[in-house]
């Protein structure tokens, strides 16, 4: 499984607001900061704000601001906002799609993986990451045998 760039990059962008102390940033501020490709990040930031995620603002003095405290944001929510849901197969969410014969368990095992997803994404938020702590299921899963290793 990839998380895609659009992920990546947003979720980034939105640690970059919610760890300055300026009032607001520009894109061309994060995408610095970052190194993310400005025009991508221009995409990605009016899917925030769609999403309501970030507040934007125009002209001199303007920039963009979290709409929210950065407690309150989780990675799932800024993964959704950019993505859609966490997990499809085919396009599909899981629970939606059927497998015949000795493939048929396929199913639960594919809403088992977004249940997993869940578990990281959903209990990490914006401002565990900024803070620098991460929640304990997260890090129960990081001290696992070879949670460091191949794929």
């Amino acid at each position: 499984m990839d998380i895609s760039k659009k992920s990546d990059y947003a979720i980034r962008a939105i640690l970059e607001l919610a760890s300055s102390e300026a009032p607001s940033l520009t894109t061309e501020q994060i995408a610095t900061a970052q190194q993310i490709p400005q025009h991508f990040l221009e995409n990605i930031m009016l899917d925030l704000r769609r999403a309501d995620m970030i507040i934007t603002q125009r002209g001199p003095g303007g920039g963009c601001r979290l709409a929210q405290p950065a407690s309150e944001i989780t990675l799932a929510d800024i993964v959704r906002a950019v993505d859609g849901p966490l997990l499809r197969v085919q396009g599909a969410r899981p629970e939606a799609i059927a497998f015949d014969g000795v493939a048929a368990p396929l199913r639960d095992v594919w809403i088992a993986v977004r249940v997993s997803i869940r578990l990281v994404l959903e209990a990490t938020t914006v401002a565990d990451m900024i803070e620098g702590r991460l929640p304990a299921n997260v890090m129960a899963l990081l001290e696992q045998r070879g949670a460091y290793g191949r794929n």
